[in-house]
C-alpha cells in the first residue's frame, strides 16, 4: 500500500480537465476519470514493465550476447555530445557526457524555481541482435518497436536508425552498403523491411514536456465553463530523466518477443553462408 500519496494535491481537479493530461479524452470514451494522478496513464504503471524488461534483458543477453542500452540525447534545448556508455551509469540523467551534468541540474533548478517544464529525446540501443527477427508485413519488427515506445508515457515521437535525418538524404547516402566483412553504415537502424539484419537496432524516441505545471493555463470544466488550471504537487520538470530505464525495458521485451517467435516459425532455416558483421573493418 502506497502510504505516500497526497490525494489533497489533486482536490482541485476533480471537476476540471488539466491541459496536456488525458483527463478529458478518458473522460469523453469512459464517462469518469480519477483526478488523483494520471490513472491508467500515470507513469507509476511502468514499473512492470522495467521489471519485466529485467527479465527479458538477461534471457537475450545468454542466448545472443545482446546488450540493450539507452542514454539522454536532449534536455529541452541542451543537447548532450555522446563521450561513452560508461559514463551513463556516473549521473541520474542517465547522460553519456558527465561534463554536462552540471548544465543539466542547473537548467532543472530553473524549471523547478519557474514552475515549467521541458520535453527530451533518449536514444536506446541494442547490439548483438540476430539477423533475420520480424516479419514483412504484420508483425515487423521496426513497428512493433514503435508501437511499444510510443506506448510509453508522454512518448510523442519515435526514429530507428536515421529516422527523420533520411529526409534530406539522397539514396546513395542513405543506403547501407554491404562489404564481405559488414556493413559500411546503419541509417536503417539494424531494420529492412521488417526484419534484423544483424546490426545494432538504434531508437531515438521524443518525450513531451510534463503537464503538470505551476503556471496557470486555460481550460474548462466538466460542465463546459471556462476555467484557469494551476497543478500543485510533487511533479518532474521533465519526466525523460526517469524514462531511459523504461525505454531499455520496453526495446527488450520486442526482441525476446520476437526472437522466440523466430524460433517457432522458422527455426528451421539455415544458411551456408554467415550473416555477415553489424559494421564493416574501418581499416
Amino acid at each position: 500500500r502506497n502510504e505516500d500519496s497526497k490525494e489533497r494535491d489533486y482536490e482541485d481537479l476533480i471537476d476540471t480537465f488539466r491541459p496536456g493530461h488525458a483527463d478529458y479524452t478518458y473522460w469523453r470514451k469512459y464517462g469518469l476519470r480519477d483526478p488523483r494522478g494520471g490513472g491508467r496513464s500515470s507513469a507509476r504503471l511502468t514499473a512492470p514493465m522495467v521489471a519485466a524488461g529485467a527479465v527479458a534483458k538477461k534471457w537475450l543477453r545468454s542466448k545472443f550476447g545482446t546488450e540493450v542500452r539507452g542514454c539522454m540525447q536532449q534536455l529541452g534545448e541542451i543537447e548532450i555530445p555522446f563521450v561513452s556508455w560508461a559514463e551513463v551509469e556516473t549521473n541520474a540523467f542517465f547522460a553519456p557526457n558527465s561534463r554536462i551534468v552540471a548544465r543539466l541540474e542547473e537548467a532543472m533548478d530553473a524549471l523547478r524555481k519557474s514552475g515549467d517544464s521541458v520535453g527530451a529525446r533518449l536514444r536506446v540501443v541494442a547490439t548483438a541482435v540476430p539477423a533475420g527477427l520480424g516479419t514483412p508485413l504484420a508483425a515487423k519488427l521496426d513497428a512493433d518497436i514503435a508501437h511499444a515506445m510510443m506506448g510509453i508515457n508522454a512518448v510523442k515521437g519515435v526514429e530507428i536508425g536515421a529516422g527523420f535525418a533520411a529526409v534530406p538524404q539522397k539514396g546513395s547516402e542513405h543506403g547501407d552498403e554491404m562489404l564481405p566483412d559488414g556493413f559500411v553504415t546503419n541509417n536503417a537502424g539494424g531494420v529492412l523491411g521488417g526484419i534484423s539484419t544483424g546490426q545494432d537496432i538504434e531508437v531515438s524516441i521524443a518525450l513531451k514536456p510534463t503537464s503538470s505545471i505551476r503556471l496557470p493555463r486555460r481550460s474548462i470544466t466538466r460542465a463546459g465553463a471556462a476555467t484557469v488550471v494551476e497543478t500543485h504537487g510533487r511533479h518532474d520538470p521533465c519526466v525523460g530523466i526517469r524514462a531511459t530505464p523504461i525505454a531499455e525495458a520496453m526495446l527488450a521485451l520486442v526482441l525476446m518477443d520476437h526472437a522466440l517467435l523466430q524460433r517457432a516459425q522458422n527455426g528451421d532455416v539455415s544458411h551456408e553462408i554467415p550473416a555477415i558483421a553489424a559494421r564493416a573493418d574501418a581499416g
